[in-house]
């Protein structure tokens, strides 16, 4: 009998689990379906695309933080990195011509960047053995000053009329970096969910004790993760720096680190590590675009935005630990 009882509260355990697996998606629903009765205009096409370019940015640059939160870490510098990332990329842009060529030269500029920029808040948490808060928290700051000091405070401008083809271009009706991020997408959750790299995350997250004396490599997957998501911080980089044709010192990839948090928390990964899915990220990006455009169409300040996203995060984070207690 004892057993009989077990086993039905086993069963009953996964069913909770399985059910609360949805309730990002029926949050995005509920969403959409009060923003439809509204808004007579935010079904139009337009505006659904218009959404699906904005959570791009810092939703790509959210799948990469979903990795290092499961693996138990944080990353609190990718905005500074996006703005240090998208400068490089102009200034190689235009100290090669801003031909075709040129733009080559730029994306990968911006692409190393933003992984030599991961790769060193990792070998912070790992060889530094530093507390991943404390050092992205540092380098935050770092990535920003030396930013603001190749800038002069100022703007990189771009001077090649090919490079916003990429950041504002199209295909098949939809924008490029859309496409881009839904294809990052798929590799990420292929790299979490089907390969042994994606599993020692999830052992790391869960117990790095355990991680240890199962052989896994724990600091070499923990650099991986932060090398990874400097890599995406350079691919929103480009996107961003060449929609706008510019990159602003100060202002480009501001709250970047709180946007990719909240769709990553929202999403259902745990802020304690050990597990989370790339697709739960998406759809918490795109909780977070919905609302911003609810904000917008009701005319609310956008000053007061920061203030929905972090208590959106407070929430998110509070249901956690009910459905854990």
């Amino acid at each position: 009998m004892a057993i009989n009882t077990t086993v039905v509260k086993t069963t009953a355990a996964k069913r909770k689990i399985n059910y609360s697996a949805w309730t990002p998606l029926v949050a995005l629903v509920v969403l959409i379906a009060i923003s439809t009765l509204t808004s007579d205009v935010f079904l139009s096409p337009r505006n659904l695309l218009n959404i699906t370019r904005q959570i791009s940015y810092s939703g790509i640059v959210a799948l990469g933080m979903t990795l290092i939160i499961i693996a138990g870490g944080i990353d609190l510098s990718v905005g500074s990195m996006v703005a240090l990332a998208g400068g490089l990329g102009v200034l190689a842009l235009n100290a090669l011509g801003g031909g075709p060529l040129a733009l080559v030269g730029a994306v990968l500029v911006a692409l190393a960047a933003g992984a030599v920029c991961g790769a060193f808040n990792g070998l912070l948490v790992t060889v530094g053995r530093v507390a991943p808060f404390i050092a992205t928290l540092g380098t935050m700051s770092i990535y920003r000053s030396m930013t603001l000091y190749m800038a002069n405070g100022g703007e990189f401008r771009s001077q090649s009329q090919l490079y916003p083809s990429i950041g504002a271009g199209m295909f098949l009706e939809v924008p490029i970096a859309t496409w881009i991020f839904l294809a990052l997408a798929i590799v990420f959750h292929v790299l979490l969910t089907y390969t042994a790299y994606g599993r020692h995350v999830c052992a790391v997250g869960a117990s790095e004790l355990v991680a240890r004396y199962s052989a896994i490599r724990v600091p070499v997957v923990k650099f991986i993760t932060y090398l990874l998501t400097g890599l995406t911080v350079g691919v929103s980089a480009v996107l961003l720096s060449s929609r706008l044709n510019s990159v602003s010192s100060s202002n480009a990839g501001v709250f970047f680190e709180l946007d990719a948090i909240a769709a990553v928390v929202i999403g259902g990964t745990s802020m304690s590590g050990g597990a989370g899915t790339i697709w739960g990220t998406v759809i918490g990006a795109a909780v977070l675009g919905v609302i911003n455009n609810m904000l917008n169409m009701a005319g609310i300040s956008p000053y007061l935005q920061g203030m929905v996203k972090g208590l959106v995060i407070i929430l998110a984070v509070l249901v956690q630990y009910k459905r854990k207690a």
